[in-house]
This record gives structure tokens, C-alpha cells and sequence, in this order.
């Protein structure tokens, strides 16, 4: 680990001095003041950086405060990301330069200017402002901009006591992830309105580590559904990703997030399914543990177990985290689940939305149902853009999200 970072370190040192030429064409005829001033921001990001490597060469990031941290990291991510996309750039300024010393040197007539293009260097500058701007704008104003999305679902031969029922859904809160807590209540707020019939919480609580969820485990009690609350674990949730002790500290950690799924008021769905009443008729959901279908995420879940004794006349709603379960084994050998319920892509934080017209998200490229309602024959797939963040703690053009999904007669 630590040769690696400081691979990395090596790496992003050349990154800097060689993006720094661009600055220096640019800033050329700035006054002495204005020079200094886009040098000392220019490496700002890069002091950042390389006070985040040095911390974790010597184990010490986790004595920062979390949410500092979080935007330390985005800031560091931000400017380097900003410098890496201008390199094209850059490159064909010195592909240019290179190609006319070459030339001047088979012929010494040729004219040749080797200095840097100023005009490269400010569309360099140009194309690296667009995501510096733009990843900025969607930390400061989107990360707590929560939008309800208000979904109407038709179901083959849905009873008529089932008709509006409605299912407020949640999913990918990561509660290590959050920097503030009114807006958390705020968002409380908008699901309590909604008044729903059912709340379902579709996987990943935390980021690491049980711990994370204490302090809003109150806020979180507030959201019950009429009939019930229900909820699973997703890929974070189990601890996979930390660093544990032992065996018997990764094992007690996720029994203390079961316990805090309890606290909170959220019936846990471990590879089960449960019967409600509404309305004198039977709706079975069923909640399945993590299960993916890439080799890179847990497969924890069964389907098999959690079908198992489900009646055959009722309604089936399916809770599971990972949305190419439904393709991977839903739409292939559980026809009668009429409606599942996911998260886990967060559609990337990500991209371009015009209802109606486009739609455009890096998570397409992994993911085939990555946000939104999609039907196979008579299932349903509903795949929630999530509630909270990770790792870069904003959202550009994916806004978080809260599900009201109403059944309806197909």
C-alpha cells in the first residue's frame, strides 16, 4: 500500500509541474498580484494532496474529522481530475513544438515559434474549468437537493385493495458519508409527507462501519410506513471494505448494524419474506442479502430461501440492492414477482437528465438498469438514484432521490 502511494505521489508531481506550464503562458501578461495569486491556487490542490498521502503513509487519516476529510479528498480529486483532462491538450502543444524542431532542423529556413501556444494553453485551461466548475457546483448546491420522484407502477391482475398503495423508497443513505444534519431532516420531512403505505430501504446504511449510523439513527426513526418498514443489507453494509482486527470484529460489527436496522424501526430482510395484510388481502415481500451478478460485488443473497413458502396468490414486491440481480435470476425463474425494488448505482453522481428526451449516465456503460422504471413482460424493475453519496460528496445532474411508487391495475 505504501509503495503505492507513492507511486502515486511521484505521479501526480509530474502531473503538476507539467500542467503548470499552461498556467505560466496564460498568466503572462496578468499583473504581479494576479500571477501569484492563480500559482498559490494552482498548488493548493496539490498541497492538499500531498498532506492526505503523507497521513495515510503514516496511518493518521482517520484522526481528522470525517467531514473535513470527505472535502479534503473531493478537493483534491477535483483539481487534479480538472488538470488530467486538459492533458490532451497540452500534448498536442508539445507534439506541435516537437515537429517543427524537427523540421527546423532538416530545414534551417523553415520559421518556428517554440514557445508554448497561447491559444492551446487557454482552451487547455478552457476544458479543465469545465469539470473544476461543474464537480464544485454539484458539492456546494446538489448534495442535499433531494428530489421525489413519483412513479405510477401497473401490476398484471393487482387486487383492488391494493390499488394506490403507496411505497416510499430509500435507498443508499450512507450515513458515514453525510457533513451536515438539517438537511437530513428536511429530506425526513418530504418522506413523512408522502404518507406512504409502506417504506422500503434498499441497501448500503453505511460506508464501512456500523458506527456511522448512530448519530442519525433518530432521524431515520421518524420514516414508518402505515403497514410496515422494511429493509436490507447492500454490498457496504457487511464490512468488506475495512480493514478489521479480526474475524470476531467484522462478525460483531454487522450484528450491531442489524441491531441498529431494529432501532431505527425497519424489519430487516435477511434472505426472508413476510405476509401483510392491507385491505382483508395478502402482499408477500420478500428481501433478499446482497447479490450481483459482476464478480466484483458479494453474492450474500438467496433468492431460492427467501421465495421459499411464499403463497402463490399474492402480490410479490422483492427488495434487493443490486439491479442486475433481476436479469441475473428475477425475470429468469421468479415470473411472479411483479415489482423489484434496487439502488446501488447512485447513477454515478453523474450525468444528463431530460425527462422525456435524454438520458445519460457513465453507470450505462456497467450497469444496463441503472435509474428509473424498466419492464420485462410483466415485471417491473425500479432502480433508485439514491439518497446519500460516497466518496465525492455531490451529485451533478443525478440528484438524490426519494421513490413514491404507487401500484396500479396494468
Amino acid at each position: 500500500m505504501g509503495t503505492r502511494i507513492i507511486f502515486l505521489l511521484i505521479f501526480l508531481i509530474g502531473l503538476d509541474a507539467y500542467s503548470y506550464q499552461w498556467l505560466r503562458q496564460i498568466n503572462s501578461s496578468f499583473s504581479p498580484g494576479w500571477k501569484i495569486f492563480c500559482s498559490v491556487f494552482f498548488w493548493l490542490g496539490s498541497s492538499i494532496t500531498l498532506f492526505l498521502l503523507i497521513f495515510s503513509l503514516a496511518g493518521l487519516s482517520t484522526k481528522l474529522p470525517g467531514s473535513v476529510l470527505t472535502y479534503l479528498r473531493a478537493f483534491a480529486f477535483i483539481t487534479y481530475f480538472a488538470k488530467f483532462v486538459s492533458l490532451p491538450i497540452l500534448l498536442i502543444d508539445d507534439i506541435r513544438r516537437s515537429a517543427g524542431h524537427w523540421i527546423k532542423m532538416i530545414s534551417p529556413t523553415y520559421e518556428f515559434n517554440p514557445s508554448r501556444s497561447k491559444f492551446l494553453s487557454t482552451i487547455g485551461a478552457f476544458i479543465a474549468g469545465i469539470p473544476f466548475l461543474t464537480l464544485f457546483y454539484g458539492m456546494a448546491r446538489n448534495a442535499y437537493r433531494y428530489q421525489i420522484r413519483r412513479i405510477k407502477v401497473p401490476v398484471k391482475n393487482l387486487p383492488s385493495e391494493f390499488e394506490g398503495l403507496r411505497i416510499v423508497q430509500i435507498s443508499d443513505i450512507h450515513s458515514g458519508s453525510f457533513t451536515a444534519t438539517s438537511p437530513i431532516l428536511k429530506s425526513i420531512a418530504m418522506v413523512k409527507s408522502l404518507n406512504p403505505d409502506l417504506l422500503f430501504f434498499t441497501g448500503d446504511l453505511v460506508n464501512f462501519a456500523a458506527t456511522e449510523v448512530i448519530p442519525y439513527k433518530e432521524i431515520f426513526a421518524q420514516m414508518k410506513g402505515k403497514y410496515g418498514s422494511y429493509s436490507i443489507f447492500g454490498n457496504h453494509d457487511y464490512g468488506d471494505y475495512f480493514q478489521w482486527e479480526s474475524a470476531e470484529k467484522k462478525h460483531q460489527n454487522l450484528e450491531d448494524l442489524k441491531t441498529h436496522h431494529a432501532d431505527i424501526g425497519w424489519k430487516l430482510m435477511l434472505n426472508q419474506h413476510d405476509v401483510i395484510t392491507i385491505n382483508g388481502k395478502n402482499l408477500c415481500v420478500i428481501g433478499v442479502e446482497n447479490f450481483s451478478a459482476s464478480r466484483r460485488f458479494s453474492k450474500y443473497g438467496s433468492l431460492a430461501k427467501a421465495y421459499e413458502g411464499t403463497p402463490d396468490d399474492t402480490i410479490k414486491l422483492l427488495l434487493s440492492h443490486d439491479p442486475s440481480h433481476w436479469h441475473y435470476e428475477v425475470t429468469k425463474s421468479y415470473k411472479d414477482i411483479a415489482l423489484t425494488l434496487s439502488g446501488h448505482t447512485h447513477g454515478f453522481q453523474f450525468g444528463i437528465e431530460i425527462p422525456g428526451y435524454f438520458r445519460w449516465s457513465p453507470s450505462q456503460y456497467v450497469y444496463k438498469e441503472w435509474a428509473g422504471l424498466y419492464k420485462e413482460g410483466d415485471q417491473h424493475l425500479y432502480v433508485n438514484r439514491g439518497f446519500g453519496f460516497l466518496a465525492y460528496p455531490g451529485r451533478v445532474g443525478i440528484l438524490p432521490e426519494i421513490t413514491l411508487l404507487e401500484l396500479t391495475s396494468a
